[in-house]
């Protein structure tokens, strides 16, 4: 059997990290078979759905590298095709018309809270001579006896009796077609072997069973993962971090890590916590994820993404420096040699430039407020004389700290003495990777140049 997928969002909103998560298991499982993962816009409400939603559920897709094969299927434009399936089912006897009034479908629903027993319709096996001349629902005969089980890849086996499952409307009164129905038909016609949803789609496959059944189809394999809660065990809220996919790009998270992230979010590979896309491809499998919720915890996504970018390459990190504005070849490579320490200090895409700036021109940088203590009378003059006896020459990182080691002998010094006041002349900052490396990436003329701009005589 040839393995498809699908991931299927409704375009009422963003793209949130409980759907990106789903996406990115179905493309796994579906890469791990050699098969398709397809992607299908449910936008049967048409009153909640939007072109903008569709697109950020494409934006955020595309960033994370879960765009399907193929083009999307929207599911309103195959209404009709929907709406055939309901009269076949109605012409073989496998569904009826419903006359209930909204009002009447309202005290039922009171009365069977008030009882704990299902709705029943007083239609389901009607004289249709008797139908009034009225709008109607299509409401499709469940089982009244007896009990289907689902063999779920996740929650192994579960059993639902019939006597406690509605009878599903299929059409509405406007003879528009639900969600239930439509998500059975394209389904089947897309040629969905695997449906891997959230587990609070799970009752619901109890229900359109009964539809694929009716019509004589092959039912999919089932595989419900459990929700994703906050890191205090509430369900999933923007409290908690729930924001778009793409709000955590703009945020400055890569989207390797967030993928990586996602991936660990239910489903585990022995004690390995780093796992590579092509590893997942090759690992993936239902006996991974648990059945308990995931705790979404964004410390450990800013810790991971931390990871990432320190494994970016140099050049990557100095176009991200840069931020994508063009500099001198003696500016670049600058910054690709300064790069990895840089990358040690940044858990965001966004602290890079940050904290990378003062390299990125050869121009005196301003001093932040906590670097302006470092530099009084005194610690300007030993960086005049640092600055007048250095030599003319670029020196290596190693080379600059030979020299460095016997000019502070030479003048009775210590690196506390000279280290940080140099820091925050010629970056800035009071903070940075180690200022020898630093310096001497800037070289002797930058160096004198900043060290002249933030200690004026």
């Amino acid at each position: 059997m040839s393995v498809v997928t699908r991931f299927a969002p409704s375009p009422t909103g963003f793209l949130h990290i409980g759907g990106a998560r789903t996406a990115l298991f179905n493309y796994l499982f579906a890469r791990r078979h050699g098969g398709r993962y397809l992607l299908r816009i449910e936008d049967t409400d048409l009153e909640r759905s939007t072109p903008e939603a569709v697109a950020a559920i494409h934006d955020g897709l595309n960033w994370l590298g879960l765009d399907g094969d193929g083009d999307a299927v929207s599911q309103s434009a195959r209404a009709p095709r929907h709406i055939d399936v309901a009269e076949e089912l109605l012409k073989a006897g496998h569904a009826y018309r419903c006359y209930l009034t909204p009002e009447e479908l309202a005290a039922m629903r009171e009365e069977a809270r008030s009882t704990g027993q299902k709705i029943t319709s007083p239609w389901r096996d009607a004289d249709p001579a008797t139908a009034p001349d009225r709008p109607y629902t299509v409401r499709l005969k469940m089982p009244l006896d007896g009990e289907t089980t689902i063999s779920d890849g996740v929650q192994g086996d579960v059993t639902v009796a019939h006597s406690t499952l509605d009878d599903l409307v299929m059409l509405r009164g406007d003879g528009s077609p639900t969600y239930m129905l439509a998500v059975v038909v394209d389904d089947h016609d897309m040629g969905i072997t695997h449906v891997i949803r959230g587990d609070d789609h799970l009752n619901n496959a109890f229900r359109q069973i009964k539809i694929i059944e009716a019509m004589g189809w092959e039912t999919p394999h089932y595989a419900h993962i459990p929700l994703i809660h906050g890191a205090d065990g509430a369900k999933l809220s923007k409290r908690h971090g729930a924001l778009s996919a793409t709000a955590y790009r703009d945020m400055g998270f890569l989207p390797d890590a967030m993928c990586n992230y996602l991936l660990k979010l239910g489903w585990s590979h022995g004690d390995d916590e780093i796992i590579s896309r092509d590893d997942a491809i090759s690992w993936f499998g239902f006996d991974g994820i648990g059945k308990a919720p995931a705790r979404f915890d964004t410390d450990k996504l800013t810790s991971l993404n931390a990871h990432y970018i320190r494994s970016m390459t140099p050049e990557a990190l100095a176009g991200l420096i840069l931020e994508g504005k063009d500099a001198p070849a003696h500016i670049i490579e600058r910054l690709t040699m300064l790069a990895p320490a840089f990358a040690e200090r940044a858990q965001l895409l966004g602290d890079l430039p940050k904290i990378g700036g003062f390299a990125t021109h050869d121009d005196v940088p301003a001093l932040d407020d906590d670097a302006k203590p470092l530099l009084d009378d005194d610690a300007c003059a030993r960086l005049h004389q640092f600055a007048a006896d250095l030599p003319d020459g670029d020196m290596t990182p190693e080379e600059l700290k030979t020299w460095l080691g016997g000019w502070l002998d030479q003048n009775n010094l210590k690196m506390r003495d000279i280290g940080p006041c140099l820091r925050a002349a010629v970056t800035g900052m009071k903070q940075t990777p180690d200022i020898v490396m630093i310096a001497a990436s800037l070289g002797p003329a930058v160096l004198r140049k900043r060290i002249e701009g933030n200690c004026k005589k």
